[in-house]
């Protein structure tokens, strides 16, 4: 397999040097020419051919650093998740360590990272690159991502961004199936600037503070620019916002959870066979007890009374909705020009992120109904001679304990502080020679990056020390430093001493490396009938190594919080790719010109066999105001190294079992026959909404595969050009459409367990496996090749500039994107939830999203309004919610069991305003001050019933809501 694949690749660069070949003939026959023309060479992201004439061949979204500076935001992800064709990612508003869980995908939860995702296809379906250059994947010390983490990269660096929102994976490789994010740096700059910077919410938290500082300079050879950039952001607490300060709003404590501060105990009396489920009174003198609550079958006279909803536990309160990030920057770039034909280039980076993620005080489940998979809590004995136990008999896993929660509020908050330190270094030469009366464009580049991640966690338990310390008082005093623990006490009764015995700092480490090295060529081969014929080829190499360390307790089994196992992977690709450009019909009655692109890319790497992606593109110039064009591209994007290489880990998935009675106490909506064929007793209760799934990744996974397609215009209506309606008006629209093959996913866990009821089949219910109180006590969900993806829509630009008159001059940006479609099947050909309009896992698609921009300049002033809109979402509110005032409109959704309705919630149409003012006095080289709100109005995000935490979806919408005020000032000299 090895020798067929050197001999493919052999093959591929033997193409890619013959398709050269005329031109250095050419150049051998004829003497080099003194007045050889030599062309501008245009950088373009899509092409890598360099030619001006090459421009708008496909769709880009350029975003210069004038429309960075009016968001008023600092951080390039959360500038480009506002773009309108952004999907849902991370950002710093996902409080996303403690039990939120890992994907299955190995890449870690990516706790104070922000990704980019482009057509709602995902992070790490974009390829990001830095000046052309790849960019090394992040580490966030859970896991070994496939993504990108803008927040390695300083906003302060940036002179423009790039977006390319379409199929390029002949042009740059695996990962670009949505698109590429290509961010120049800036690289001209004479002088010195120094900008700062200071925002606040408008309830006086979430302060942000930062500070950068510029300086550049040229000489007649050379020029370079260094920078240093410092941000931080302070923290919002989930308690500080309305909507926030419950587990799902608007549903009380239903979604609350049964690991309490006082503790929860689901068992079997040996002495009267009864089972109770109840909770300490906490001081009460009345026992409260709701007729017909399972697993409580008689009123207590005791301490103690029947569980119920009211008991549950608010975790909400103790997370985050906006994170604490602090982020240290430093970058520099030197170019020289060796002579006339030859330049060198050398650019550095260093970057650290300082960010923490909260959650509330870990929860110890034990017994089946626990479910978390963790031997020492599942399989748990309470010993009698325990002598904090008030029961007077064992408590035992194999024979009478169903379910303890038990919340040790002593032990204060789970508190996650990471560290991630990345460097970059690249070098490379550049330059032109001739060929005939041509000019050619070479360039080699050379590039070592490296993403190193710490994460301390606080808080959390060593589930082995938990279970001595609650077994037999004699096992705890062998073991040297156990203290007898206390779970029955209510608050305040596990002791400083009870918790140095069980409670650890646990430290967990990631990191991410890439060596690259490219060599490219460019320039015009031959002239043919209609203009000159165009290629650029290249070679590059690449080898990524990446590496994820839990802690030695959590590699042993001993860790209470989410459990992962370690990985470790590399692998290396070698690819060339050819690009032509060719002229097809010069000016003629149907045009003025038509150009067929045509590129092809053949990659081999270490994993698999090689692949090759061709693109074909078609650009018609009908008149100098209307251009037509067209894309078809085939991609790919290999599986990464989390993908192939990530061992067990877990994820704490909300889902509510169709077989038992829910933890509001609805009953069952599944097939009762199918729930007892799986072994689910009648009146099972779920005792907990969360439920551990397995994941981890699959060595044999093989490549996505894609196809997309992309066909649109844009017009510059000439009749309007210098009027008094207008000094230049663009007009664009674009149709595209991408498919993925062979989706690298796990199912939905949701999704799975009810097709696993309804139907019984092997194909779903394969890997969930429940105890003999029919709690699911293991869910695998692992990687595969499933199934497809499937998505077109449109997007719709004006871009209106008018004439300056005397009351100043405007400008007016209208950007546009409506999904069409978008449709994910699994291997069985089911459809998954995801959909237009749709609101699930955190994410929504929403049908329409529109950016409008209005600019004004008039002398030394600016000001700048922005809307951005966001149609209706959707959601099912489920059997936990149905029947509360968030659920709009109870009369839809699907039927339950009993014929009734589920309901849907619906997440109304959002519209954001944006302003900002600014002035410019004369002082040195200028000095300008600006002052903004983002959300003037304090528009609150909609309620997310299905969202993991705060009851937001923190990508889609302004999160924590309200009023976000700033003011900056920039001084150059």
């Amino acid at each position: 397999m090895k020798a067929l694949r050197r001999q493919s690749l052999a093959t591929a660069i033997q193409l890619s040097l013959l398709l050269a070949l005329p031109g250095v003939a050419a150049a051998q026959d004829a003497p080099p020419s003194s007045d050889a023309t030599t062309l501008d060479r245009v950088e373009v992201t899509g092409t890598r051919i360099k030619k001006a004439e090459i421009e708008n061949q496909v769709p880009i979204q350029t975003l210069s650093r004038e429309d960075i500076e009016r968001t008023g935001l600092t951080s390039i992800a959360d500038v480009l998740q506002e773009i309108t064709g952004s999907g849902s990612s991370l950002n710093t508003k996902f409080n996303s360590s403690g039990n939120f869980g890992f994907p299955p995908d190995g890449s870690g939860v990516g706790a104070g990272s922000a990704t980019v995702d482009l057509r709602h296809l995902g992070s790490k379906r974009v390829l990001v690159l830095v000046d052309g250059i790849r960019w090394v994947n992040e580490a966030s010390a859970s896991g070994v991502s496939s993504s990108t983490d803008l927040n390695t990269i300083p906003l302060a660096i940036v002179e423009r961004i790039e977006v390319l929102e379409d199929g390029a994976s002949s042009l740059y490789g695996s990962d670009a199936i949505a698109g590429v994010v290509n961010i120049i740096t800036r690289r001209r700059f004479d002088g010195f600037q120094i900008t700062g910077n200071w925002g606040q919410y408008e309830k006086g938290d979430g302060d942000t503070y930062g500070i950068d500082i510029g300086y550049g300079g040229s000489t007649d050879r050379a020029d370079w620019f260094v920078g240093a950039s410092y941000i931080k952001q302070d923290e919002i607490f989930s308690k500080d916002r309305e909507q926030s300060r419950l587990p799902v709003p608007g549903t009380g404590l239903a979604n609350g959870s049964s690991a309490t501060p006082t503790g929860r105990f689901v068992f079997t009396d040996p002495a009267t066979g009864r089972t109770y489920s109840i909770t300490p009174n906490n001081g009460a003198s009345d026992p409260t007890y709701l007729s017909g609550q399972p697993l409580c079958p008689t009123t207590r006279t005791d301490d103690y009374h029947c569980f119920t909803t009211a008991d549950r536990f608010n975790f909400a309160e103790y997370n985050m909705v906006l994170t604490p990030s602090e982020r240290t920057g430093l970058f520099g770039q030197f170019r020289f020009d060796i002579n006339d034909r030859i330049s060198w280039y050398a650019k550095a980076l260093y970057n650290r992120r300082e960010s923490t993620n909260q959650a509330a005080p870990e929860p110890l489940f034990f017994g089946p109904g626990g479910a978390t998979g963790n031997a020492f809590a599942d399989n748990i004995l309470i010993s009698a001679s325990n002598p904090y136990n008030p029961f007077g008999f064992d408590l035992d896993s194999a024979d009478n304990l169903v379910l303890v929660g038990r919340r040790p509020v002593e032990g204060g908050p789970r508190i996650f502080e990471q560290q991630v330190d990345t460097w970059y270094f690249g070098t490379g030469f550049e330059g032109t020679f001739d060929v005939g009366e041509r000019a050619w464009f070479w360039d080699v580049n050379g590039a070592i990056s490296k993403n190193e991640a710490e994460q301390d966690n606080f808080g959390s338990y060593n589930i082995r020390n938990v279970n001595i310390a609650l077994g037999p008082l004699a096992g705890c005093q062998a073991e040297p430093g156990c203290v007898p623990l206390n779970i029955f006490g209510g608050p305040g009764t596990i002791t400083p001493d009870m918790l140095n015995w069980i409670r650890p700092v646990v430290h967990d480490e990631s990191e991410n490396k890439l060596h690259l090295f490219t060599a490219n060529l460019s320039g015009d081969l031959v002239e043919a009938w209609a203009g000159p014929i165009s290629f650029a080829t290249g070679y590059e190499y690449r080898k990524y190594e990446g590496s994820y360390r839990p802690d030695p307790l959590t590699v042993a089994g001993f860790y209470n919080g989410v459990p992962s196992g370690p990985t470790d992977g590399d692998y290396d690709v070698n690819e060339v790719y050819v690009e032509l450009n060719i002229p097809l019909m010069g000016e003629s009655p149907i045009g003025k010109k038509i150009d067929l692109s045509l590129a092809g890319r053949y990659s081999d790497y270490s994993t698999f066999s090689g692949e090759f992606t061709p693109k074909v593109g078609l650009r018609w110039q009908l008149v100098d105001e209307l251009l037509f064009r067209s894309t078809y591209a085939e991609g790919f994007r290999a599986p990464s190294i989390g993908e192939l290489y990530g061992t067990f880990s877990r994820f704490d998935a909300t889902i509510t079992d169709p077989c038992q009675i829910s933890t509001t106490g609805s009953p069952p909506t599944g097939n009762p026959a199918n729930c007892a064929a799986l072994g689910v007793p009648t009146g099972s209760e779920q005792a907990n909404p969360q439920i551990s799934v397995i994941t981890g990744g699959n060595q044999n996974l093989t490549p996505e595969t894609s196809k997309s397609f992309s066909m649109g215009f844009v017009w510059t209506p000439t009749f309007l050009e210098n009027t008094s309606a207008a000094e230049r008006v663009d007009i664009e629209g674009t149709f595209y459409r991408h498919e993925i093959e062979d989706a690298i996913q796990a199912p939905d866990a949701q999704t799975q367990l009810d097709r696993c009821v309804a139907t019984l089949d092997p194909f779903f219910c394969d890997g969930i496996t429940r105890a003999v109180t029919g709690d699911i006590n293991r869910f695998v969900n692992t990687l595969d090749n499933l199934g497809t993806i499937k998505t077109d829509g449109w997007d719709f630009d004006v871009f209106w500039t008018f004439p300056e008159s005397q009351v100043g001059k405007f400008k007016l940006s209208w950007q546009n994107t409506w999904v069409g479609r978008y449709e994910a099947r699994d291997e069985g050909g089911n459809l998954e939830p995801r959909a237009p309009g749709v609101e699930v896992s955190d994410s929504g698609i929403p049908d329409w999203t529109s950016n409008a921009a209005l600019d004004w300049k008039y002398g030394n002033w600016m000001a700048s309004w922005t809307v951005r809109y966001i149609s209706e979402l959707r959601e099912l509110c489920g059997v936990a919610a149905r029947d509360f005032s968030v659920c709009s409109a109870p009369e839809r959704g699907p039927i339950d069991a009993d014929g009734i309705p589920l309901g849907e919630n619906r997440l109304p149409s959002t519209t954001y305003h944006d302003v900002q003012v600014g002035y410019t006095f004369p002082w040195m080289k200028g000095l300008q001050l600006i002052v903004g709100a983002n959300n003037v109005f304090g528009k609150e995000p909609p309620i997310c019933l299905s969202c993991s935490l705060n009851g937001y979806d923190a990508s889609t919408y302004d999160v924590p809501g309200g009023g976000f005020y700033y003011v900056r000032a920039d001084l150059k000299f």
